[in-house]
């Protein structure tokens, strides 16, 4: 049984740092990619980040550039997102999802899902 387990939510004031883990058991996504995507009250779900997991090409969205970065831990299973500069438009429900191959922003390209973990950026 595939299981992505996320971690590292919580409450910040703006301007400050939190980083999310994603750990992923019962497979590895060693040809695939995995993601960050978050979704606020009132709308879409949407990518933020996604990791190839070989070769290490990243995706960010416009809105996180230069303030989040994405990794991966190949011996842990691991990818995290390391979130600075937070902003209160950041709130939102983080959800880490994998795919079994290439994928991007879009969230159909996924096969696997954690359940999320709230980020919440106080003003």
């Amino acid at each position: 049984q595939v299981q992505l387990v996320e971690s590292g939510g919580g409450l910040v004031q703006a301007g400050g740092s939190l980083r999310l883990s994603c750990v992923a058991s019962g497979r590895t996504f060693s040809s695939g990619t995995m993601g960050w995507f978050r979704q606020a009250p009132g709308k879409e779900r949407e990518c933020v980040a996604a990791i190839r997991w070989s070769g290490g090409i990243t995706y960010y969205a416009d809105s996180v550039k230069g303030r989040f970065t994405i990794s991966r831990d190949n011996v842990k299973n691991t990818v995290y997102l390391q979130m600075n500069s937070l902003k209160p438009e950041d709130t939102a429900v983080y959800s880490c999802a994998g795919a079994l191959g290439i994928a991007t922003r879009n969230l159909k390209g996924y096969d696997y899902w954690g359940q999320g973990t709230q980020v919440t950026v106080s003003s």
